[in-house]
């Protein structure tokens, strides 16, 4: 903190005062020390709390088709959406497959690599071509509603991964919704849960990065689409 006292007379038009409040070297490694005993003392409140900010509520409900988001190849969601179908939640299952060019053309490499996956699963899957654009959770959502409106679906089960759930189900809730579609959300987890995220480097990495990509979509990409709809 500075605080400058006032200089009287003629010297006040040449020369001023400042003094300078500084913390201790024990002050700064006091706080310190507290925060590294506070972080694992209350591990147990906000390591939960953060993960689970990040994922969707579970609506295991029949749907007309099942939708694995398949931004990043993780064979746990096919495998949920073999399960779910032989539930009887849904018959059909789509898969989001990036594409390039005009008129748009599948990437062979992604679409193969879906392809293994589903026979791995003992699955059939009908591909959904999607042109990755930025922000790309937003213009793909627009894609599959274009699809999903094309196939008359009326509801789908849509099975991500965990940490990006609650990002997914509220831009599909903002785009599929107003085209008359209802979104079900159904979260999926592997090895890194939100019970033990903080373990590893890859969990915390992801969960990082997941939180970081919820707010901007939350608080950039949402409220610009919110506002341009009005």
């Amino acid at each position: 903190m500075t605080r400058k006292p006032q200089v009287t007379g003629w010297r006040q038009h040449f020369f001023y005062r400042k003094e300078c409040l500084r913390t201790t070297w024990k002050l700064r490694v006091g706080v310190l020390l507290s925060a590294i005993l506070v972080v694992p003392i209350t591990r147990g409140f906000w390591e939960p709390g953060m993960a689970h900010s990040l994922t969707c509520e579970e609506q295991v409900v029949p749907s007309g088709a099942i939708l694995i988001e398949n931004f990043d190849t993780d064979f746990a969601l096919f495998e949920q959406a073999r399960t779910l179908q032989r539930a009887g939640i849904a018959s059909r299952i789509f898969v989001n497959v990036p594409g390039t060019g005009d008129p748009l053309h599948l990437n062979e490499i992604f679409k193969g690599s879906a392809e293994v996956m589903a026979r791995f699963a003992d699955i059939s899957i009908e591909v959904i071509p999607i042109r990755e654009v930025e922000p790309i959770s937003l213009n793909s959502a627009r894609q599959i509603r274009d699809f999903l409106v094309k196939e008359r679906v009326s509801s789908i089960a849509i099975v991500t991964p965990g940490f990006r759930s609650r990002r997914s189900i509220n831009i599909y809730n903002a785009i599929l919704l107003p085209a008359g579609i209802t979104p079900h959300c159904i979260p999926v987890f592997g090895a890194v849960t939100p019970q033990n995220w903080t373990r590893t480097w890859h969990g915390i990495q992801d969960v990082v990065l997941q939180f970081l990509k919820l707010q901007y979509y939350r608080f950039y990409v949402m409220r610009a689409l919110a506002e341009n709809s009005m």
